[in-house]
């Protein structure tokens, strides 16, 4: 079955452009004109992507994208945006989108993007089911096969494929300084056009959502070298 792909854009012309593109590239595609709309055909069926647009009338992009990145079973979000310089892109990153792009955008590169956001989806899926290992650390717990992460009371916490992917590598590699250009290669694949101020947006929002429930220090940034994981890890 194809991919379901879900365009978002308050531009008629830029939605049919880019949903004929894709849809002749093998994607089912449907498109929306509203953050409104995107909400109606993701209630009527779950896309595996949706490419947004930052600037619409009523509820903006950046809204929407934080609230899908706090669903659970969330779908990889690429923002396109007018705004194309890098602390638009940063601010896009840090409320949950995966990949980001300035209008106008080539259809191919688009193309690029969602393919390669595709397969990293279905590899962490692929690992999940050959793993399904269970890690436990300072009271958390992940199931990697399920994308569970439960805090020490057990409350469920959502994470997006990016958030997923770093915490995987963590606590696969504990108590170890991994560089930007590791996280890169472990958690997403050098085939991703990511750089290193995604990673830092992507930890600074796991971390987020470590601290709202625990003020322990978990990741440490060390200077100059990279990130670690400092509690012990146990696979369970």
């Amino acid at each position: 079955m194809s991919a379901s792909i879900l365009v978002v854009d308050d531009d008629p012309d830029l939605r049919r452009l880019i949903g004929d593109f894709l849809g002749e590239h093998g994607y089912h595609v449907r498109t929306a004109d509203n953050v409104n709309g995107m909400r109606q055909a993701m209630n009527e069926r779950r896309a595996d992507l949706v490419v947004l647009d930052v600037m619409m009338p009523g509820e903006d992009g950046l809204s929407a994208a934080r609230q899908l990145a706090n669903e659970r079973n969330a779908p990889a979000v690429i923002m396109l945006s007018a705004l194309g310089d890098d602390t638009d892109r940063i601010i896009g990153l840090e409320v949950g989108a995966d990949d980001y792009l300035a209008k106008p955008c080539n259809p191919r590169e688009l193309l690029a993007r969602v393919r390669a956001l595709l397969r990293r989806s279905q590899l962490q899926a692929e690992l999940s089911d050959h793993r399904g290992n269970v890690y436990e650390f300072a009271g958390w717990r992940l199931d990697v096969m399920r994308r569970d992460l439960r805090d020490p009371t057990g409350v469920f916490i959502h994470l997006s494929d990016g958030e997923f992917g770093l915490l995987r590598t963590f606590v696969e590699h504990p108590q170890r300084v991994l560089s930007r250009d590791q996280l890169l290669d472990l958690a997403r694949g050098r085939e991703t056009d990511v750089y290193d101020r995604a990673i830092d947006s992507q930890i600074s929002r796991l971390r987020r959502k470590i601290n709202e429930r625990v003020h322990t220090e978990m990741i440490r940034t060390v200077r100059n070298e990279g990130y670690m994981l400092l509690p012990n890890v146990a696979r369970l």
